[in-house]
């Protein structure tokens, strides 16, 4: 059977440019959206977080202030609900062995800014994934933990790398606007990587070899789908 490892923040706090404390997680639609295509095509997923700690969904991403409605965000909160077993106990990516899985799979919300960006672990892991051609996908504020990744030499494991991520121009629209501590399309364009960034709040997924990316919550179903591509499995649409 193919199995996917998909890596959640486990921070619910973001310090923000001002010192200041923002509650935070993992955004709903992109975890929860994208472990029902993988579910619904007989993938198996595991959920590993730093630590194992429970992951916390981001309350924002359940309500208007997050522009989701009442209906989807009863959709979300049911699916959640649905495998709360498994966000209840994950596993501690310290401790897990990535050759195991056919592709790790990182959604975002603010949360992996706080924590999954500077994880040495998962830099690891996901170095090691590359290096094998293993998929590689993140998603929305996802792409910020491939900033964790470094090869021995030090250098950015994804420098070089066409992907997409949460745009500076999203953030200002409808992020944290110049309270975010940090940009995640800047900083990965920084660190050189090759953004190819779409219109903001399209559906926009970019692929490169073995990585996947896409650029916001819109993009949930279709990331999900082409990592699947990428695997051979049907994806039943």
């Amino acid at each position: 059977m193919t199995k996917i490892l998909m890596i959640v923040t486990g921070a619910d706090r973001l310090t923000l440019a001002d010192g200041s404390s923002h509650p935070t997680g993992f955004w709903a639609e992109e975890l929860a959206a994208s472990h029902k295509v993988f579910r619904d095509a007989g993938v198996e997923v595991d959920i590993a977080t730093p630590g194992g700690v429970a992951p916390t969904v981001d309350a924002i991403s359940l309500d208007s202030r997050g522009g989701v409605s009442d209906a989807d965000a009863a959709t979300f909160r049911d699916y959640l609900a649905s495998i709360s077993a498994d966000l209840a106990k994950p596993l501690a990516i310290a401790d897990v062995d990535g050759s195991a899985y056919d592709a790790i799979y990182i959604p975002g919300g603010h949360g992996p800014m706080a924590d999954l960006a500077s994880d040495a672990d998962l830099g690891r892991l996901l170095t090691d994934a590359d290096g094998r051609g293993q998929v590689v996908a993140a998603l929305c504020h996802g792409p910020a933990a491939l900033l964790a990744a470094r090869r021995p030499d030090g250098t950015f494991t994804f420098a070089g790398r066409r992907l997409v991520a949460f745009t500076d121009e999203e953030e200002r629209q409808g992020g944290l606007a110049d309270a975010t501590p940090w940009w995640v399309e800047t900083t990965l364009r920084e660190r050189g990587a090759v953004v190819e960034a779409g219109t903001p709040w399209s559906n926009t997924v970019v692929v490169d070899g073995n990585l996947v990316t896409g650029q916001n919550p819109q993009s949930s179903v279709a990331t999900a789908q082409r990592v699947l591509q990428k695997l051979g499995v049907a994806t039943g649409d």
